[in-house]
């Protein structure tokens, strides 16, 4: 007669194997979730900072890249392009930046930026929220024949030099274009949104 009691060693076997299965399989199917929780990059594009790399972006070149669902224009700007922001002062509506104009402390200077070389200004035009297209070259007819380069807003006409300010007469724009915060880590790469102290 063959003994038919259950082999308790053998069922407490069976019960941790299973038991481990259960554990990794519930381990593994969370992972997912967890992963889902975390925010996507159009989520961080909308409300958390963003890191620019510019150290492929040349002299005169403009990169924008995308900050809380707005554009922000990054221009490398040559010595040329810094020297002709000071020829046109007399045509600004608000050339030192003091008339409503929307910039950081540290960006409230004649380049409005940390580095002059750097512009990194909000590609969003104040009179009705267009984006402006830059416009490099030396006479653009919309604008004159006294114009050394900037941004040109398509929908209404509105003009800005090569440091986001406005021209006064025709430009119905009638703020500068806003700088956000932003702050440089490294030589190369600059944090947009950071509200702490840049370097």
């Amino acid at each position: 007669m063959t003994d038919k009691s259950p082999d308790k060693e053998r069922r407490r076997l069976l019960t941790t194997a299973a038991a481990a299965l259960g554990g990794f399989g519930a381990g593994a199917a969370s992972v997912p979730f967890v992963q889902s929780l975390a925010p996507s990059a159009r989520a961080k594009a909308f409300g958390g900072d963003i890191e620019v790399d510019v150290s492929d972006l040349k002299p005169g070149e403009l990169r924008i890249v995308e900050w809380r669902g707005m554009a922000v224009y990054v221009l490398h700007r040559t010595p040329e392009m810094l020297r002709d922001i000071e020829a046109l002062k007399d045509r600004l509506r608000d050339a030192d930046s003091e008339i409503a104009s929307q910039q950081p402390e540290y960006a409230k200077n004649r380049y409005r930026s940390i580095r002059p070389e750097f512009l990194v200004v909000m590609g969003v035009c104040t009179h009705l929220g267009c984006a402006p297209s830059f416009k490099p070259e030396y006479a653009f007819p919309k604008a004159g024949s006294w114009w050394l380069g900037g941004f040109y807003c398509p929908c209404h006409d509105s003009i800005h030099d090569l440091a986001g300010r406005v021209f006064d007469g025709t430009s119905p724009a009638p703020r500068n274009l806003p700088v956000p915060p932003h702050r440089f880590v490294s030589e190369t790469k600059i944090v947009i949104g950071d509200q702490s102290e840049h370097t």
